[in-house]
């Protein structure tokens, strides 16, 4: 009987250390999860996007060439449309 006893305790201490390993282990993993999202930049804004008045390509703004009719996607379609 004292064997089973014993043998009980054994499993018990070590299901109890197991247990206590896992749990550090999920609290660093969530604490080093929170640190990379501390780290990461915020997202980029998205920019307004145009639309080529000679070849209706949509490109973003800050890629747009201005002409006196509108925007267009490079100096080639201004001097196409705008002559």
């Amino acid at each position: 009987m004292m064997k089973y006893l014993l043998i009980l305790a054994v499993l018990v201490v070590a299901y109890l250390i197991w247990k206590r390993n896992r749990r550090r282990k999920a609290e660093a993993q969530a604490q080093q999860t929170a640190a990379q999202r501390q780290t990461q930049p915020p997202p980029a804004t998205p920019s307004a996007m145009l639309t080529c008045r000679h070849c209706g390509l949509h490109l973003p703004l800050t890629d747009a060439t201005q002409g006196s009719l509108g925007f267009y996607c490079g100096p080639e379609h201004r001097r196409l449309a705008e002559g």
